[in-house]
């Protein structure tokens, strides 16, 4: 069996992070921390198929951050795909709800990058459940 704690926790603190930073009014450092998590190769597939990199990804939280109140995100279905010397692929199951009642659900597999063992998310794909 192989150890996937190391990613897992990553999926949990960058959410924890991205919910934050959606929710409350934050610095603007903080920003930046959440933004250090991903590679500047980063590229992400939208549930609705749109394609993102690392500058997308900037501009939506950078254009979102402190705009969903009650914005919260239940992970859940962590599973390790892959490990290997310079990453790891994950899925899991995460569901958003607002203030305003809006809710989605999602399955998503993220691809990580480990270097200098800081990880770091390469690629994310999301699909709507």
């Amino acid at each position: 069996m192989s150890d996937y704690t190391d990613y897992f926790n990553e999926v949990i603190q960058a959410h924890v992070a991205i919910e934050q930073w959606l929710a409350e009014t934050r610095d603007t450092t903080e920003l930046e921390q959440l933004l250090s998590r991903f590679s500047a190769d980063f590229s992400m597939v939208s549930p609705l198929g749109r394609v993102l990199d690392f500058d997308a990804l900037n501009e939506l939280f950078s254009l979102a951050g402190g705009k969903k109140l009650g914005f919260r995100i239940e992970l859940s279905d962590l599973r390790g795909i892959a490990l290997y010397d310079g990453g790891a692929t994950v899925s899991y199951r995460e569901q958003q709800t607002d203030a305003t009642g809006l809710h989605s659900d999602r399955r998503s597999t993220v691809v990580f990058e480990k270097i200098d063992e800081r990880i770091l998310w390469r690629h994310l794909q999301e699909t709507f459940c």
